[in-house]
C-alpha cells in the first residue's frame, strides 16, 4: 500500500494505493449505447494493427480504476484508458481493475464518450464517491483528459497544469498532440461497423490519417485493381506494338512481291 497527500485538493485528502480484493463486487452496469465500445475499439484497433500496443500497456474500455481515498475506496471507469506499463499478472489472474501506483504506472489518458445519459465527465464533485472530472483531476492526477460527444463531433482536450486541468486549443488541422502514445487525436466522419457519424482516429506525426483494418484491406484491393489496370494497359500496348509490326511485315512483303513482279529483286 502507498499512501499520497493531495495538497492542491480543496480538503484534506489522504489517498492510498491499494489494489482490490479479489472479491470485490465491481459494478456490471451495460453501457448506455452501442456507440462507446464501438468507439473505444476502433480506437484501439488502430493502435494495434499499426504496433504501437506493448505487452505491459493497458489499454482498456468502462474498466475501474482504483483508488482508496480517506479510506474510502472509489472507483471510475472512464470510456477509454491508456497505463503505459503495468506490473505483469501471473498467468492463471485476470485483471478486473487497476490501481496506479501500486500496480504499475498512473494512467496517461483518459477518455469519456458522452452520451444522453449524464455520467459525470464534467463533474466537479469534491465529495465521496466525487465526480469523474474531480477523481481524474485531483486523486488520479492522469495528465490527459479527453472528452468528446460523439453526436455532435466535438472533442475537448485537457491537459494537467499545476495540478488542475487547462483546456487545449487544436492544431490547424483541428487535431490534438498525444504526447504519450507520439500521436495526433483528432475527429473524422464516416462509416465502420454499420455506424455513420463521427469517430475519434489517430494521425502519425507527418499527419498521415493510420488507417483500420478495413479500409487496409480496401486500400490494398485498390492498389491491385491499379496494378492490374496497369497491367492490362501495357498488354494491350504490347497488342497494339506487335499488330503495327505484322502491318509492317505484311506491306513489306506486298512490296517485295510487286518488285518481283517487275523483275526487281528486293534488296535486304
Amino acid at each position: 500500500m502507498q499512501t499520497t497527500a493531495n495538497p492542491q485538493s480543496s480538503s484534506s485528502l489522504v489517498i492510498t494505493w491499494e489494489p482490490l480484493p479479489t472479491d470485490y463486487p465491481l459494478p456490471d452496469d451495460p453501457v448506455d449505447n452501442l456507440t462507446q465500445p464501438l468507439l473505444a475499439a476502433a480506437l484501439r484497433e488502430i493502435l494495434e494493427l499499426w504496433g504501437f500496443i506493448t505487452p505491459a500497456m493497458i489499454i482498456a474500455t468502462n474498466f475501474g480504476l482504483c483508488a482508496t481515498v480517506n479510506g474510502k475506496t472509489v472507483v471510475k471507469a472512464p470510456d477509454w484508458v491508456y497505463v503505459p506499463s503495468a506490473i505483469p499478472l501471473a498467468a492463471n489472474q485476470t485483471r478486473r481493475s487497476y490501481t496506479p501506483q501500486a500496480e504499475g504506472d498512473p494512467p496517461a489518458v483518459v477518455m469519456e464518450f458522452l452520451s444522453e445519459t449524464d455520467g459525470g465527465e464534467y463533474s466537479m464533485n469534491p465529495n465521496y464517491p466525487y465526480g469523474k472530472w474531480w477523481f481524474y483531476e485531483r486523486i488520479l492526477q492522469v495528465p490527459i483528459y479527453a472528452i468528446f460527444q460523439p453526436e455532435t463531433g466535438a472533442l475537448d482536450l485537457y491537459h494537467l497544469v499545476s495540478g488542475h486541468y487547462e483546456q487545449q486549443t487544436a492544431n490547424p488541422d483541428q487535431r490534438f498532440w498525444i504526447e504519450p502514445l507520439g500521436l495526433f487525436l483528432g475527429v473524422w466522419q464516416g462509416t465502420k461497423a454499420d455506424r455513420t457519424g463521427y469517430w475519434l482516429r489517430w494521425w502519425d506525426r507527418q499527419g498521415n490519417l493510420l488507417p483500420w483494418g478495413t479500409e487496409q484491406v480496401e486500400q490494398e484491393r485498390q492498389r491491385a485493381e491499379q496494378e492490374h489496370q496497369r497491367a492490362e494497359q501495357e498488354h494491350q500496348r504490347a497488342e497494339q506494338e506487335r499488330q503495327r509490326a505484322e502491318q509492317e511485315r505484311q506491306r513489306a512483303e506486298a512490296l517485295a512481291a510487286q518488285l518481283r513482279a517487275l523483275g526487281i529483286e528486293p534488296q535486304g
